[in-house]
């Protein structure tokens, strides 16, 4: 399965998510659900048929974790419909996943079958796997907490406790998908370098990030805290994600010192 098929696969699995979240709206809630797994599998049979071809999980670059992104986004979607009937998620999930198979598109990546030795331990599959959903469910609480601010401070004042609660079951299950995805990286860590935690810069980040989150969760906690703090604290945590994610690239300190840049 080489590159070049991958806009056949693409366009399949957009039609159906765009014809999912048309249909939400249109509130036929099972015919929404049933298109939107449809695209999840053709998409999903890509990413597998290009495992297969590059013998290897096609994780290395970043082309290729977009990809990951691109499946999980409409997965955290149908996730947050599933459960709380958004009617707008599966729109947004599938402009956000049309953006990062547009990239992909648009700008290529050479994918070969040859993987460095630090990518081949059985860890990082999983540590990539996971964070990926991770973001997935983190970026779906950032929607969430973005057309609640949109709402307004009269009408975010009467938001209704199953609104937020939607958002902190988000970051709750992103939370604990990114710290399983840490632990994984800490193994691989140590497989492949011989050390748990070494401060890389991709690795500060990660901490600031996963840190970031975790006072959002204490600070939902406190009796009395403020709905519009906490939806904020919301956009700076995905504000780091972003950093930790790909913003990393862009560093000086990640030039030529970190192991975890996508751009060699």
């Amino acid at each position: 399965m080489f590159w070049n098929s991958f806009i056949y696969f693409a366009i399949a699995a957009l039609l159906l998510w765009t014809a999912g979240a048309f249909l939400a709206w249109k509130s036929k809630e099972k015919a929404a659900i049933g298109l939107t797994v449809a695209g999840l599998l053709v998409f999903f049979a890509y990413i597998l048929a290009m495992w297969v071809t590059l013998e290897r999980p096609p994780m290395r670059t970043m082309g290729e974790t977009r990809l990951w992104y691109s499946l999980f986004l409409p997965l955290a979607g149908l996730f947050v419909y599933g459960r709380w009937r958004y009617k707008w998620i599966l729109t947004f999930s599938t402009i956000m996943a049309t953006v990062f198979i547009c990239i992909n598109l648009f700008k290529p990546e050479i994918h070969t079958k040859m993987l460095m030795p630090a990518l081949q331990s059985p860890w990082f599959a999983p540590h990539v796997i996971v964070y990926m959903f991770a973001y997935a469910m983190l970026g779906a609480s950032f929607l969430v907490a973005v057309w609640l601010l949109i709402k307004g401070e009269k009408r975010l004042a009467n938001t209704t406790a199953d609104h937020m609660a939607s958002v902190d079951n988000l970051v709750y299950v992103g939370l604990s998908f990114m710290t399983f995805g840490m632990l994984f990286g800490a193994l691989w860590a140590k497989e492949a370098w011989g050390h748990y935690w070494a401060w890389d810069p991709k690795e500060t980040w990660a901490a600031a990030t996963w840190l970031g989150y975790l006072t959002y969760v204490h600070y939902r906690r406190y009796p009395r805290h403020r709905t519009k703090v906490a939806l904020w604290m919301l956009i700076v945590c995905f504000a780091l994600l972003q950093m930790c994610w790909w913003g990393i690239n862009y560093l000086p300190s990640a030039q030529g010192a970190s192991v975890h840049t996508y751009n060699s």
